[in-house]
């Protein structure tokens, strides 16, 4: 197995993980998304995140919930790839694919010190927010670059070939 494949983590390994880390006195921030096409946004907010703590863990969305969120035609890039990418970030610690709507339930296992979204979300919209702050954690929102999004990006790239 490489590198990148190991920090990608089915949800009793990442639990065993977390806990090792905490353990440890590290902090672990976790964050989750999409990442389709991986662009300078998610890189900024991806290093800024991690920035908040020691380890950063990253949910990622399955194949089947990009689409349910983004629709059929997405996601562009499939979930192996995205999490090989993810993974191969040296701020990412671990890749925990999940299939529900939200993450709440792996947040609630892996217990995160931090859990962070962009500020297009405000703290009481984000998922297991009132579980991590009830288990005495903290919860924030990073600054978005403007300007990047992947489906500006798909976008762009539909208007030059057409």
């Amino acid at each position: 197995m490489n590198v990148t494949e190991s920090k990608i983590q089915r949800l009793d390994e990442a639990v065993v993980t977390v806990a090792g880390w905490q353990r440890a006195g590290q902090k672990v921030v976790f964050t989750n998304g999409c990442f389709d096409i991986v662009h300078l946004g998610h890189i900024d907010y991806l290093e800024k995140a991690r920035a908040l703590g020691d380890r950063l863990v990253l949910g990622l969305n399955t194949d089947a919930s990009v689409s349910r969120l983004k629709g059929p035609l997405r996601p562009v890039v499939n979930e192996y790839a995205r999490a090989r990418l993810m993974a191969a970030l040296q701020f990412v610690d671990a890749v925990i694919l999940f299939d529900e709507p939200t993450p709440s339930q792996l947040i609630e296992a892996v217990k995160p010190d931090i859990l962070v979204k962009g500020d297009d979300y405000t703290i009481e919209n984000i998922a297991g927010s009132d579980f991590v702050l009830s288990n005495g954690g903290e919860v924030k929102t990073i600054a978005l670059v403007q300007g990047y999004s992947t489906t500006a990006l798909i976008e762009k790239i539909k208007q030059g070939y057409q």
